[in-house]
């Protein structure tokens, strides 16, 4: 696949054993689907904007929506942001995003690598990623580019670092919650993006920088699964094992437990990579009274195309918004017009959607709780959203406390009343049906 041009307005025996399972049927497929897509790369979209066209064998297995701008400038420097694919392939790319940016941004190198997921070294030399052929590449105002295809066999679960250098002074596009640490190195430090040893990358954050999507390449797979919502889409309780448990570990959202559950459960004519595009504080309606004015414009209707249908292979959508509208001030209507909305653009596009009632939170007002009902009435309507969604995912009823139905269930209960724990995520993962979600297959 060629590089999208500038675009304006995610252990070792699995390794080993799914690389053995993939390496046979997917090196003839690899050749064939390289150099087509080199061929229709080429080709702009109807909005005018050029992105890889929707080619045959290349899903997103790993996302990162960008909210904003991080508070202190990159300047000639390298940043190495892990990545947990949902599955892998036998070549990878990237998107690299500059959405929120005033001017443009310089990338002088980037690569890719396996890691561990446990610092910044990488195991073994990363590989160069290029961008229309060329190391380096201008990241418009406002814009996004995708890498060329990366030779770079992956497997389901692996943890990859990529790492990307910018010269001069930029402010960087993030999202605010990785839940992991990823790394930069000290300002004027240049280039360390072909380094296998972490000790260049002394600094650590907690967020994610400029990269927001992988893609990996494996024409066995029938689609990508994009959650979309607000903070339990983000992963907010997700590294919470309750008092006095120490962190057990990464990727513990209720979305990876999901994408373990298919690479482990479903067949293999019927694997999916999940992405995650979950925004916390995030709005499904555009506007609600009492919003944070910081998170305009980031609400489900706005940024759908950006992050949920210009990522790859997307054949279904698990819809969890809902409970920030009602605290925010939203009634039933102003929520159910943007659900029947963001409905209506995606099922036009061929794609499933997935949606969950509105779940527990202890400050409800007794109008709050009235709308609440409204809209859980019209998701569970046929189990299909009165005919405009294809599922129901039961959220609701998983965390619901018995005894407070505006709580959440103590054993699940970060201690907010609003956010699953660990034992909570993975509650949420195993509720779900994939049989269901297994309907949404590509044909």
């Amino acid at each position: 696949m060629s590089s999208l041009l500038p675009r304006v307005p995610d252990r070792p025996g699995r390794r080993s054993r799914l690389r053995r399972l993939r390496a046979g049927r997917l090196a003839a497929a690899l050749a064939f689907a390289l150099t087509t897509s080199v061929v229709a790369a080429s080709a702009p979209s109807a909005a005018g904007a050029q992105r890889p066209p929707a080619s045959k064998g290349w899903f997103t297995s790993w996302a990162s929506s960008q909210q904003g701008l991080a508070s202190e400038q990159l300047n000639d420097q390298s940043v190495r942001m892990i990545s947990h694919l949902s599955q892998g392939g036998d070549a990878l790319r990237v998107r690299l995003q500059n959405t929120f940016g005033k001017t443009p941004l310089t990338v002088t190198a980037a690569t890719v690598a396996h890691s561990d997921g446990a610092g910044a070294a990488t195991d073994g030399a990363p590989v160069p990623v290029t961008f229309a052929g060329s190391r380096t590449v201008v990241v418009p105002a406002g814009g996004e580019v995708w890498s060329d295809p990366a030779r770079f066999r992956t497997a389901a679960q692996d943890d990859i670092a990529v790492s990307v250098s910018v010269s001069g002074t930029v402010a960087a596009g993030i999202h605010n919650s990785a839940f992991r640490t990823n790394y930069l190195t000290p300002p004027g430090s240049g280039d360390h993006t072909a380094d296998a040893s972490g000790t260049a990358y002394t600094r650590t954050t907690g967020a994610t920088y400029l990269v927001s999507a992988v893609d990996v390449h494996d024409p066995r797979l029938r689609g990508t699964l994009v959650a979309y919502g607000s903070s339990v889409v983000d992963g907010t309780g997700s590294t919470d094992c309750g008092p006095g448990c120490r962190r057990p570990g990464e990727n513990l959202r209720w979305t990876d437990g999901l994408a373990r559950r298919i690479a482990q459960e479903l067949p293999a004519d019927r694997q999916f990579t999940v992405a995650n595009a979950g925004i916390g504080g995030t709005t499904s309606a555009a506007t609600c009274p009492r919003m944070d004015p910081s998170l305009r414009g980031l609400d489900a209707v706005s940024r759908l195309e950006r992050d949920v249908l210009a990522l790859h292979g997307v054949t279904g959508v698990l819809y969890y918004y809902g409970t920030n509208d009602l605290a925010a001030g939203c009634e039933a209507e102003p929520i159910l017009d943007s659900y029947r909305d963001v409905f209506r653009r995606l099922r036009a596009a061929g794609v499933k959607v997935y949606v969950t009632p509105i779940t527990p939170r202890p400050g409800y007002s007794d109008q709050n709780n009235r709308d609440r009902h409204t809209v859980g009435t019209f998701v569970s309507t046929w189990n299909t959203c009165a005919g405009t969604c294809d599922g129901v995912l039961p959220f609701d009823q998983v965390l619901r406390d018995p005894v407070k139905p505006n709580s959440i269930n103590p054993p699940y209960d970060t201690g907010d009343g609003v956010h699953a724990n660990i034992a909570g995520q993975q509650a949420l993962a195993d509720i779900v049906s994939l049989p269901m979600l297994a309907a949404s297959a590509s044909r």
